[in-house]
């Protein structure tokens, strides 16, 4: 298995690291990019994140369809994607979180069968306060979950903490756990 879930903070080293081990394997390297420039804060992280992958990288944006962008990238080439954190609030936008969480376990075992590394990136946002808001609860719940259904599937996880990687141990089973989970 080749599926590697990074997580962590922000600005805590994710897409770094994602790039550094993207650089260490033969293969060619697809970037999937699912963020969107809605502002010039995003704008100008986006651009930062272009300069730092080699332009010899093939990139694809895509905010929504991740098993569609999945599907383009040849299985033993290695993919990227950066990251499951805009995903899923992009896709909160339009469809249910039950539809969100879905989507996640059938992309997660997409990029699990793959014969390429697929390096995934998504921030741990569920290690502080509880909001304060509907919205922003349903969003940090949902993307707790997705991350899970990443996580079970995945080969190594990866926990950025300043710039470092801590390898996380496998954990008990979800099996069951991530089929019947509620807000």
């Amino acid at each position: 298995m080749t599926l590697v879930v990074i997580t962590g903070g922000s600005r805590s080293g994710k897409s770094h690291a994602a790039v550094v081990l993207a650089q260490r394997q033969p293969r060619p390297v697809h970037f999937l990019a699912t963020a969107e420039a809605r502002d010039e804060d995003m704008a100008l992280r986006i651009a930062r994140h272009r300069v730092e992958r080699p332009a010899t990288w093939t990139t694809m944006e895509e905010p929504l369809d991740l098993d569609n962008a999945l599907a383009r990238v040849p299985k033993e080439d290695c993919l990227i994607i950066d990251c499951l954190t805009l995903w899923t609030a992009n896709s909160l936008e339009t469809i249910s979180p039950a539809e969100v969480e879905h989507r996640s376990r059938r992309a997660a075992r997409l990029a699990s069968e793959r014969e390429g590394h697929t390096i995934v990136v998504t921030n741990e946002v569920g290690l502080g306060v509880i909001p304060d808001n509907a919205m922003a609860r349903t969003y940090v719940d949902v993307l707790g979950r997705v991350n899970a259904s990443w996580a079970v599937v995945a080969g190594q996880m990866l926990l950025m903490v300043a710039g470092r990687a801590v390898t996380l141990a496998p954990g008990i089973s979800l099996e069951g756990f991530l089929d019947d989970a509620t807000p």
